[in-house]
C-alpha cells in the first residue's frame, strides 16, 4: 500500500531570515525527513521553501518563520479548515531557528493534529497503564542532543520503540542514540500523558535540578485546542529556556554550516570552471599550492 505523501512549505515572514538561509534550512529539513524520519516512522514527505504565503500551493502544510509569534503561539496549530500549520520564532542565528523548525516539522509529520495517544506503562510508579501524547522531540529536545543535516542543526526524535514496556538490546530509542531506554527523559526534555482513572494529565520534566520530576497538570479541555497546543502553552517558558543557545550547547552535533560552506564553495567553483570550459571561456581560478600536510579525519555524530 502506497504511503500518502505529506507536503510542507517553509516560509519566512521575518526580516531576520532571508532567502539564502530559508533555502539552506529547507534542504536540511528535506534531508532529515527523507533520510532519517521516513525509514523509522514510515512517513513520506517533501519540504519546499516559498518566498511568501501567497506562493504556497493548496494542500501544503506551512512552517512559518516570524519575528514575533507570541508567548502562547509557538508550535503546531490548526487553521479554520482543520489543517495543521506551525509557527517558528526567528533568530539571527540560523542554528537556533533551524532546530525549532526541525522540531515542529517532525512533530507535524508524526502527529499532524496534535491528539495522537499511545497506550504505555506510566513513567510514574503506581499509575499502571496510561495514554502518552506522541511528541517525538520533547524527551530529548535540548540542543545538546541535536545533530546536523548539511551542516544545519536539527532535532533528535524518538522512535516507535520509545514506548516499549522494557529495554531490549540493540534497539534504537532515538535517532541519535541519546535516549537509551523506553520513556527516558533527558535534561531539558519532558513527556506528557493522561491517567484515565481520574482524567488528569501528568508530565515528567527535567528543566532544572539534577534529575526529572513529576507534576500533575490536571484535566485538559478539547475545546481549548489540540492536546499538543495546550501542553505547549503550559511548557512554553521552560521549553524556551531549555532550547536556547542551540549551537553553543550542541558541541557534539557535527560539522557547522560554515565548515560545510567551505566544501560546497569549492564544489561550486569547480562547476563554474567546467561550465566556462564548455562555453570556451578562459579559466579565472587562481592556482593554489599543493599542501603536503594531511589533516586527520574528524568523527561526527549521525547526520550530514
Amino acid at each position: 500500500m502506497a504511503t500518502l505523501l505529506k507536503q510542507l512549505a517553509l516560509v519566512s515572514q521575518s526580516r531576520r531570515v532571508g532567502t539564502d538561509d530559508l533555502l539552506k534550512v529547507s534542504a536540511a529539513l528535506q534531508k532529515q525527513a527523507s533520510r532519517d524520519l521516513a525509514p523509522v516512522w514510515e512517513i513520506s514527505a517533501t519540504v519546499d521553501a516559498f518566498a511568501k504565503l501567497e506562493d504556497v500551493p493548496l494542500g501544503y502544510w506551512p512552517l512559518i518563520v516570524m519575528d514575533d509569534i507570541g508567548v502562547d503561539a509557538a508550535g503546531v496549530h490548526e487553521d479554520k479548515d482543520g489543517q495543521p500549520f506551525a509557527l517558528i520564532s526567528a533568530s539571527d542565528k540560523l542554528d537556533e531557528w533551524s532546530l525549532t523548525a526541525s522540531h515542529e516539522m517532525l512533530e507535524m509529520l508524526v502527529d499532524p493534529f496534535g491528539n495522537r495517544l499511545v497506550a504505555s506503562d506510566s513513567p510514574k510508579e503506581g499509575q499502571g497503564r496510561v495514554s502518552v501524547l506522541v511528541e517525538v522531540c520533547d524527551p530529548s529536545e535540548s540542543p545538546e542532543n541535536a545533530y546536523t543535516a548539511n551542516g544545519v542543526l536539527v532535532s533528535d526524535f524518538y522512535t516507535p520503540n520509545y514506548l516499549d514496556p522494557v529495554v531490549a538490546a540493540g534497539v534504537r530509542y532515538s535517532y541519535t542514540g541519546a535516549i537509551t531506554e523506553p520513556r527516558q527523559i533527558l535534561r531539558g526534555g519532558y513527556l506528557s500523558w493522561v491517567d484515565s482513572t481520574d482524567n488528569h494529565w501528568w508530565q515528567e520534566t527535567w528543566f532544572d535540578g539534577n534529575g526529572p520530576a513529576f507534576r500533575d497538570i490536571g484535566p485538559l479541555d478539547q475545546k481549548a485546542g489540540s492536546l499538543r497546543a495546550q501542553i505547549d502553552r503550559i511548557t512554553e517558558a521552560d521549553r524556551a529556556k531549555a532550547t536556547s543557545d542551540g549551537r553553543q550547547r550542541a558541541s557534539a552535533a557535527g560539522l557547522t554550516s560554515a565548515v560545510v560552506q567551505r566544501a560546497t564553495g569549492s564544489k561550486a567553483e569547480m562547476w563554474r570552471q567546467q561550465i566556462g570550459a564548455l562555453l570556451g571561456q578562459p579559466s579565472t581560478r587562481p592556482q593554489k599550492e599543493k599542501s603536503s600536510q594531511v589533516r586527520p579525519a574528524r568523527r561526527v555524530r549521525p547526520g550530514d
